[in-house]
Order: structure tokens, then C-alpha cells, then sequence
């Protein structure tokens, strides 16, 4: 009888993995997706438990893993003291290997994934504070970890053993790495400290250089452990792309974009795509104020528009203005003599010409390319507002995560986002945006006392002469009008003289008016009264708050009813619009950056997926409503898709170990081996 292959089941061994350090359960998600096989053997991992002091990272572990974690302060007691500078409450107790034991379920891992508190050897952290007695005491829970975790298991040690921590332990906690290393090898242990990129390992988008110390159990795995295969770094538009736009419902409440100061929207409109704030040195400030560019807003859709000039127009109704529609054309053409200074725009250095009474865009040059701009151009040092292509992998997303921090924003060439705090930023030698209809003298200071009179040497002294009362008339010519001959007459009468007593008149407002007669014209009687009530002189309840004429609407207050004959000089329908916001306003807003995309930083949804802690397209529930937690948490965990690189490695040392195999040829480099080896692994990017 021929025997089938296929139904020859697989021999299952479990693989038990537990984490000390766990956060919020970032390596123990990992190990828990990973596979390992060799021949018919078949490894299925099951974490045993978690163990951090955060009470919400534990919550959070047990959500990512389906498995009990264990809130465990590891702190000694003289570390407690000067990591909290104080006693402990009443209460505490330093934790004990019984401890460890218990939240293991009473189970003996193979596997242990220690993930320390790195604040203190990040270079995040100065040198000086790092050596305080505070960051000294965090810096010690390294060794005290693995101690707790050897002594709970030390009847039956783990097989394998993995220490992450960040790439500068290696300098700053030298002398606690040769603790370690000691320590473990009192245990049976040998050991390799390497560096890896987790984006190299996990094919997550992000560079992420971190610090691995593994440990092989001499006696029980005799197999080399090998290195994961590394793998291309993804860009951050691969992942980006499959999300939705931030602020999309779709996204949930961790897909919102944070509230930033403008001083700092600005400065990241102003990085170029995948450089940092070292960019902004490029800039020409002259006095506090960018020379060479200006920031204006873009309203909404048919408002003010302004159509490309290869793009159709809209349907042109029956009022097409520019404040109801896109009926404004950005033309390319230069202008001809013919038509000069219609919506022009003057140079910040030249001078304007004659403002008329209709100072429309349309009859001249009313608007000034203005390059001051009241923001402060200072910065802060180190990787502060860095701005990563649409196409690059972000760096390391740790717990600092706020623009001002680190290169923690976007270049996002998405831009369907349209509303009130939109700006686009222009060089100074472009155009501006549009210029409103609303250019007259009413609605600004746009009149200018221009001392040229614009005639010759040769004109004729006559030429808009005043003639004194007591003096004599010149001749008058066929040419009747004030620029022809000396047409007026300073006269010095008071109208309460004049002959022609009750032609335009004024009557006090404690006179009686004349009689109303039945030609009832301002020209036949003294029908107007000099009111000396402005009307400014407001008190709650009065029913007529202005002069009714150019009035302007607070930007905080309601508007008055909007009648059929609203127009800017019979009511309030002007509104004080404080825009540009104060530099230290905080808000959400869209800037199009020069390069025409939208420089933001990454929502805390982005943050988990470029971690590869949720996928792009799923949403993510953290513990707490806080932003600034979530991204502590993020930022601290491991990328899972490093962790089950690394997982499947190992469970493929333990499948050969338990099945007898001794070697096994591999084109990746070898780990551990039976020697501890410092292995040296390239930093540089993978193009």
C-alpha cells in the first residue's frame, strides 16, 4: 500500500516566550504571529505573561496579546529612593524571582525578551542628566531585570535569552553590560551583543537602530543561532498610503492630526522634504522677517476664487463676482501697455501710483507683494522639525515625539483638505492671492496725499487757482471748469449772512427748523440738523449700535440680520478677521508647502502602523484618552514585526535542538556561538 505524504501530521511543539519590560506588548505581538519549521516539526508560539510598572501599558499588553500581564515595580529599594527621590509608600515591597514566577503563570519559558527603560542612555537625554542619581537608579533596572528573571528560573534556565535596548547603551551602560554578560555567563550562557535595524529585520517604514545582547544556552541548544535575514526598509508612503486622510472618521480618534503652535506649521512648511530643521538655514531673514516669501490664506471653494489658466470655468451665473464664485483668472501672460496695472501687484520697494476713488482690482495697482512676516525665526537644535519624504522610511519613533522633537513629520502630496486656516506660502517675486472687489477707500487706508500734481513748467498759472474774496476775478474764459482758469473763490462769508440765507442749511439741534415748504429740497430750506449725538456712545439695550455705514463685525460676535440690500455701506457686514493666527496660537491647519504638499506631522494611528502595531488598514484602541501617552507607549514599544523576525529564528535553534540536529547551513551570519562574539553589522541604509 502506497503511503501519502500529505497526511502525515505535523509534530507541534510549543514555544513559551515571555517578556520582562513588556510596555504594551509590541515583542510579545511579534513572537506571538511567528512561524518555525524544520522538517516535519512544527513550532507554535503562546506567551506566558508580561511584566511593567505602567498600569496602562499592562492593560494595553493584554488587549495586543490575549494574555494576563503583571503590574511589578523591579525597582530595589535604594533605587526606588533616588529614581523618586523619596521613601517608599506604605506598602511597597521589592519584587522577588517569586514574583517573576508568578506572573509566568508558574510556567518555565523558553524564551525571555527583556526590553529595559532606555531613557538614560538615550542620546535624547545629555550627558550630564544622565549621569543623576535618578537616571542612574533607571539605568541599573538592567541588571536587576536579568537577575530576577535567572534566579526565577534557575532550576530550569530559558534556552534563549534576548536584551534590547537602544545603541548608545553600548557607551554610556558599558559597565552594566559587563555585569550582564558576567551574570549570564555564571548561568551557562554565551552571549553576542550586536546592533540591528528592526526596519531592516521586520520590513516595518522605519529605520530603527536598536541594541541586541542574545543569549544561547550552551547545554541545552548546542545549534549556532543564527542572524534574521535582513530585508529592504519600506517607504513611509507605502504605509501612508493605505490609511485615510487624517482626521477621516474612518480613522478613529487616534487618527487626528495634533494641535501645533503656527510659529511651528510654518517652520515645517519650510523644511524641505527629507531633510530636518537644518533646512530653515537656507532661508534669507532679514529683521525678524522672511525677505524672500509671504504666507496667504485660500478660502473656501468659490470664494475669492482664482482659476488656473488651463483649467475651464465654472457655469458664470447672473452675479459673478469674485466673493461668490472662481471668476478670477491666474494668467501667465504679461501684461501689455494696453491694459497696465490692472490686478497688479507692486513690488514691496516701489511706489504706488494714484489711488482713485475706484480703487477696484481691475483699474490698477492696488495690492503690494509685502515680504514681512511677524514670525520669530529661531529654532531649537538637535533633529528638530524634520520633515521625511513621501517616499523614505521615518526614523525612530520613540516616546519624544512632537515635531519640535525629532523628524516626525510628513511630506503628504494628499491634498483634498479645503477650509478657513488653509495658507499657501509664495516666493516674493510671485503673485499673490486674490485681490477682493472690497479695494475702495471704504474698506481700507487706500487713498495717498500724492504732493505731484503731474503739470508741466509751461502749464498756465491759472490752473486750478483760488481766487481771494476781496480780490479781483481773472478773465473768464470759454473753458468754465476749475483746471481751465481761476474758477473759485475763498469766501469768507458766514451762511447766517449770506444772501442766500436758508440754501443748505444747517440747523442746530436745539433750533427750530424754518417751515416745510412744499419744494422740500436740501437746496430750498435749512431741512438738515447738526445732531451732536454720534451714536458710539453704546449702552446694553440700545437698539442702534452703529452709524450703520462701513460697519465692522467682531470675529467673535454674531452678525445682525442679513437683509436683501446688504451692502458694505448700509450695515455691519465687514468682520474684524484677526487671521494670521498669534505664532504661539495652537490649531490644526493645512500650509501647502513649496514643494506643493502638506508638511504635518504623523497622527498617533500613523505612528502605531509605521511601528507595524496595527495594520494601515485597521484602527487601534490604546488605554487612556491621551495623545502624549499613546505616543510615549508607541514610541517605547518594539516593532512587531522585528520581534517575530527575531522569533522565528530562534524557534527554528530550538525545533533543531529538540530534534537532535547539532549544525545546519544558513547564508546569514551566525549569531551566537559557542563563544560570546561581538558582531559588527552595517549601519548604513539600504538604497
Amino acid at each position: 500500500m502506497t503511503r501519502d505524504l500529505f497526511t502525515v501530521r505535523p509534530d507541534v511543539r510549543e514555544i513559551r516566550h515571555f517578556h520582562l519590560f513588556c510596555g504594551l506588548g509590541g515583542g510579545a505581538k511579534g513572537f506571538n504571529k511567528a512561524n518555525a519549521r524544520v522538517g516535519k516539526m512544527v513550532g507554535k508560539f503562546r506567551c506566558l505573561g508580561g511584566v511593567d510598572v505602567d498600569a496602562a501599558a499592562i492593560r494595553d499588553f493584554e488587549r495586543l496579546t490575549g494574555t494576563k500581564g503583571t503590574m511589578l515595580d523591579l525597582f530595589d529599594r535604594s533605587q526606588f529612593k533616588d529614581f523618586h527621590d523619596m521613601e517608599p509608600p506604605p506598602g511597597w515591597r521589592e519584587a522577588t524571582p517569586t514574583d517573576i514566577q508568578r506572573a509566568a503563570g508558574n510556567e518555565r519559558p523558553h524564551i525571555v525578551f527583556l526590553s529595559a527603560p532606555c531613557k538614560g542612555f538615550s542620546g535624547l537625554l545629555s550627558e550630564n542628566r544622565s549621569r543623576t542619581a535618578k537616571y542612574q537608579a533607571l539605568n541599573r533596572l538592567t541588571v536587576r531585570g536579568v537577575w530576577l528573571m535567572l534566579e526565577a528560573f534557575s532550576d530550569d534556565p530559558p534556552e534563549l535569552i534576548v536584551f534590547e535596548n537602544v545603541p548608545r547603551i553600548a557607551n554610556r551602560g558599558r559597565y552594566l553590560l559587563d555585569q550582564i554578560s558576567e551574570l549570564l555567563g555564571t548561568y551557562g550562557y554565551a552571549i553576542a551583543e550586536t546592533t540591528h535595524d528592526c526596519g531592516e529585520l521586520g520590513e516595518p517604514a522605519q529605520s530603527r537602530k536598536r541594541f541586541l545582547l542574545v543569549a544561547r544556552h550552551k547545554e541545552k541548544v548546542p545549534p549556532f543561532l543564527y542572524e534574521p535575514e535582513k530585508k529592504r526598509l519600506q517607504a513611509v508612503g507605502t504605509v501612508l498610503d493605505r490609511m485615510p486622510l487624517p482626521g477621516d472618521p474612518s480613522g478613529g480618534p487616534m487618527h487626528r492630526v495634533p494641535n501645533l503652535q503656527w510659529k511651528t506649521w510654518v517652520r515645517l512648511a519650510f523644511v524641505e522634504a527629507g531633510a530636518d530643521w537644518r533646512s530653515l538655514n537656507n532661508l534669507k531673514v532679514e529683521d525678524g522677517y522672511l525677505r524672500d516669501f509671504l504666507i496667504v490664506p485660500e478660502y473656501r471653494d468659490h470664494f475669492l476664487g482664482v482659476m488656473g489658466w488651463d483649467e475651464h470655468s465654472g457655469t458664470i451665473s447672473g452675479r459673478s463676482s469674485p466673493s461668490n464664485g472662481c471668476y478670477s483668472v491666474a494668467d501667465p501672460r504679461e501684461f501689455s501697455s494696453a491694459h497696465n496695472g490692472i490686478l497688479g501687484v507692486r513690488n514691496w520697494n516701489e511706489p504706488s501710483g494714484t489711488v482713485t476713488g475706484n480703487g477696484r482690482p481691475m483699474t490698477g495697482a492696488f495690492s503690494v507683494a509685502d515680504p514681512r512676516f511677524a514670525q520669530s525665526a529661531g529654532w531649537h537644535d538637535g533633529q528638530a522639525y524634520g520633515v521625511r519624504r513621501w517616499e523614505d522610511p521615518t526614523g525612530a519613533i520613540t516616546g519624544q515625539k512632537s515635531p519640535g522633537q525629532g523628524t516626525f513629520a510628513v511630506a503628504d502630496p494628499r491634498l483634498e483638505i479645503k477650509h478657513n486656516n488653509c495658507f499657501r506660502i509664495v516666493r516674493f517675486d510671485q503673485a499673490s492671492g486674490t485681490v477682493t472687489a472690497g479695494t475702495g477707500p471704504s474698506a481700507g487706508g487706500l487713498a495717498v496725499a500724492d504732493p505731484r500734481t503731474g503739470f508741466g513748467a509751461g502749464t498756465h498759472c491759472n490752473v486750478l487757482h483760488v481766487a481771494d474774496w476781496d480780490g479781483t476775478a481773472k478773465t473768464v474764459t470759454g473753458s468754465n471748469h476749475p483746471s481751465g482758469g481761476a474758477m473759485c473763490v475763498a469766501d469768507p462769508r458766514c451762511t447766517t449772512s449770506f444772501s442766500g440765507k436758508g440754501k443748505y442749511i444747517v440747523t442746530a439741534f436745539d433750533a427750530p427748523a424754518n417751515t416745510v415748504i412744499a419744494g422740500s429740497t436740501t437746496g430750498n430750506g435749512a431741512f438738515a440738523v447738526a445732531d451732536p449725538r454720534p451714536g458710539f456712545a453704546r449702552q446694553k439695550g440700545d437698539s442702534y449700535l452703529t452709524a450703520g455705514h462701513y460697519g465692522v463685525v467682531p470675529w467673535e460676535s454674531p452678525t445682525g440680520a442679513v437683509s436683501a440690500a446688504a451692502g458694505h455701506d448700509n450695515g455691519r457686514w465687514n468682520v474684524a478677521d484677526p487671521r494670521l493666527p498669534d505664532g504661539s496660537d495652537k490649531l490644526v491647519c493645512v500650509i501647502r508647502a513649496l514643494d506643493g504638499t502638506w508638511h504635518r506631522p504623523f497622527t498617533t494611528l500613523e505612528i502605531a502602523a509605521l511601528q507595524s502595531l496595527v495594520d494601515p488598514e485597521e484602527q487601534l484602541e490604546l488605554d487612556g484618552l491621551s495623545d502624549s501617552a499613546w505616543r510615549e507607549r508607541i514610541g517605547n514599544a518594539v516593532p512587531p514585526d522585528a520581534a517575530q523576525a527575531i522569533a522565528e529564528v530562534m524557534g527554528t535553534t530550538l525545533l533543531l535542538a529538540w530534534s537532535g540536529e547539532t549544525f545546519v547551513l544558513s547564508a546569514t551570519p551566525i549569531w551566537v556561538r559557542p563563544v560570546a562574539i561581538a558582531l559588527s553589522v552595517a549601519q548604513g541604509r539600504i538604497k
